[in-house]
């Protein structure tokens, strides 16, 4: 089915991952990968253009483009500190000396605002900045209770993994001694219509060098009971079960 996971290795019950040479095998099938992978120049080609400009304001953009011509930044402007008489040609003009008049009275309101605020800060700035760290206090502790449940969480699908695949495991081992069993169980069953068969070619008196039957070999099927025969069920079974021992 499209979109299957099929799961193919179960690392809580998996042996054999310390075993010389597993490392090796690992080692050498990343650098094959690595091998087969060609970058190109530019290997974000296919992501498209980058959406960083979504967030450049106009002020950013002119400021980028004077860090790509490499031109020197604009000194800081400080015009709006200075209190300039009306030009020379404009002294007997009433207009001019309103506007420098109305320029002084702008400074100076400024300046009165700025000593405002100085004032209120001494006043309320304490406050205002204990208060900003208890918020900043809160948004931590909020964090790491976020933090903790995430862990909790993890923990909690970790374990749960852990219990299913050992529970697996051992349903596996069960599975796996089952299908030894049966394994056996056949093997025996095998072994005894073999015998079978040859002693009732035997009876019949077919067993001849010139006839063979057609399914097997009559010289071989005498040779298969004592060659069986020297080798217990026991063994048999050993042997099964060391094949897929865990």
């Amino acid at each position: 089915m499209a979109g299957e996971v099929v799961v193919d290795a179960l690392p809580y019950i998996d042996q054999g991952y310390d075993d010389p040479g597993v490392r090796e095998a690992a080692l050498a099938m990343v650098e094959e990968e690595c091998r087969r992978y060609r970058p190109t120049k530019n290997y974000l080609e296919n992501a498209g253009p980058e959406p960083s400009t979504a967030f450049e304001t106009p002020a950013l953009q002119r400021e980028m483009e004077r860090v790509q011509q490499r031109l020197p930044m604009e000194p800081l402007s400080m015009k709006r500190y200075e209190l300039p008489p009306p030009p020379a040609g404009r002294l007997g003009e009433p207009t001019a000396w309103a506007e420098a008049v109305d320029n002084s009275h702008a400074q100076l309101s400024h300046q009165a605002i700025r000593v405002l605020n100085l004032e209120l800060q001494l006043q309320y700035s304490s406050e205002a900045w204990r208060s900003y760290l208890n918020v900043l206090q809160a948004l931590v502790e909020r964090s790491q209770n976020v933090h903790t449940q995430l862990r909790k969480q993890i923990a909690a699908v970790n374990w749960e993994r852990k219990r299913s695949q050992t529970a697996s495991g051992a349903r596996l081992r069960a599975l796996r001694r089952r299908w030894a069993q049966l394994v056996s169980d056949n093997y025996r069953l095998e072994r005894a219509i073999m015998q079978l068969e040859i002693q009732l070619e035997k009876a019949k008196g077919q067993a001849t060098n010139d006839n063979e039957a057609p399914d097997m070999d009559i010289e071989a099927m005498k040779n298969l009971p004592d060659k069986l025969n020297s080798e217990t069920e026991k063994e048999v079974q050993k042997k099964i079960e060391d094949m897929f021992a865990d």
